[in-house]
């Protein structure tokens, strides 16, 4: 366990002291979508009127600038700190992406650089008044972790969201992620299977393209006792929007994972009372209902559509 360092703890208490919610974004293996979760949680609350921070603390692998649309800013200095960059008004990033010369530089740090890293982008960046900061970290649990949880050890978690695809080798290290957190009292608001099939843009039939085998995420959840927030099916519109940083449910409302996402983020709101107080507070959840009507409605026209042109043949 890393040693808590008494002024580091209390520096980011004070630094953090205006953001409402500390969301964990955490994956047992690699190449899950952890991030691409983040981001469209990301995106979604910030859209819908909630102030939105990310915190990238995946140090040899910093993704977040990239999928929010913001890998070429540079991070400048203030009276008030390091300033994160804006990916939009209400949603701020920062990352060690933003500190490297070039998008080919390696990360090649050992634990006491990557924690002093971490340390000053959450007690030394200005992110001001947020409803939410999600902090989107490597997959495992290893330096990145513990010095996440040491600093953040005064600051109220609300907990992780452990991201996860259905296979069983993807679900092994699930477990794990789930004893780190308990181990370390960090509540864990929920599992995400994100990659759970294919919804068809035309038919809307979704199928399951990794079914289930020696284990399933229903099965880790009932066995360890977490809930689970949701599943995120397989989408190209929701991989090209990362891989250009734009909001996906914005560019593509019509796309099928977007209703997915909408009940994934109303899931996460209602895991916790204070969660649930913001979420009174800012109408997210009400307005989520009014994408997914959106959603439907959309459907519903190309359908007609569809059995019109049927018909005409």
């Amino acid at each position: 366990m890393l040693e808590q360092n008494d002024s580091a703890v209390n520096e980011v208490k004070a630094r953090l002291s205006t953001v409402k919610h500390k969301i964990l974004i955490l994956s047992g293996k690699g190449g899950v979508g952890k991030s691409t979760i983040t981001t469209q949680l990301a995106w979604f609350l910030s859209s819908l009127g909630a102030n939105v921070g990310v915190c990238d603390v995946d140090i040899c692998g910093p993704s977040i600038p990239h999928m929010l649309g913001v890998a070429n800013h540079d991070v400048r200095q203030s009276s008030l700190g390091w300033e994160p960059v804006y990916a939009s008004e209400q949603l701020s990033v920062m990352s060690v992406a933003f500190l490297l010369d070039s998008v080919n530089d390696a990360v090649i740090w050992r634990g006491p650089r990557k924690n002093g890293l971490i340390k000053q982008f959450l007690g030394e960046v200005n992110w001001g008044d947020l409803d939410f900061l999600l902090i989107d970290s490597p997959p495992g649990t290893s330096d990145e972790h513990l010095a996440v949880n040491t600093y953040l050890s005064q600051c109220a978690i609300d907990g992780a969201v452990i991201v996860s695809t259905p296979q069983a080798i993807a679900l092994l290290d699930v477990r794990k992620e789930i004893t780190f957190c308990h181990r370390t009292k960090i509540p864990v608001l929920g599992l995400v299977q994100n990659m759970a099939g294919f919804s068809c843009a035309s038919c809307g039939v979704k199928s399951r393209l990794f079914a289930p085998t020696t284990d399933s995420i229903h099965k880790v959840a009932s066995e360890l006792q977490v809930p689970i927030l949701g599943d995120v099916p397989l989408d190209p519109d929701l991989m090209a929007s990362c891989d250009i940083g734009q909001p996906y449910h914005i560019n593509h409302p019509t796309s099928p994972s977007v209703p997915y996402l909408c009940r994934l983020v109303q899931s996460l709101l209602k895991t916790s009372p204070q969660l649930q107080a913001t979420d009174e507070r800012l109408q997210l959840s009400q307005s989520l209902d009014e994408l997914i009507e959106l959603y439907q409605q959309a459907q519903q026209g190309q359908h007609a559509q569809h059995n019109h042109g049927m018909g005409d043949q």
